[in-house]
């Protein structure tokens, strides 16, 4: 895509994730742990994936790194709670990683 494209001439890393089967928070945190190689300590619980966001500021060599939600609508239809965990947990990442010299953007595709 262009935005994945945009990412790569600036020195990001782009990850682009499919939720369209991500109905609920366990399938969403089961979808962003693969796409995002989490390690394997990771709890499936929403402290463990902010810990997980965090971590990757270091672990990846990239100017930034930047995530797109593909499909994000099934999952803000189906579970609307954890739609909005997940972005307040996105947004609370992005400073982190700002606050170390690293961007991290994450865009939420909708319909």
């Amino acid at each position: 895509s262009a935005l994945s494209s945009l990412a790569g001439s600036l020195g990001f890393d782009a990850v682009r994730i499919d939720l369209a089967a991500c109905g609920d928070k366990a399938s969403f945190l089961g979808q962003m742990a693969e796409a995002l190689a989490f390690p394997d300590w990771f709890g499936q619980n929403w402290d463990a994936f902010f810990d997980c966001l965090i971590d990757l500021a270091s672990a990846r060599r990239a100017r930034g790194c930047v995530i797109v939600l593909r499909h994000a609508g099934e999952l803000q239809a189906a579970s609307p709670e954890a739609f909005d965990t997940a972005r307040s947990i996105f947004a609370d990442a992005e400073k982190v990683w700002r606050d170390r010299g690293v961007a991290l953007r994450v865009f939420v595709e909708i319909p």
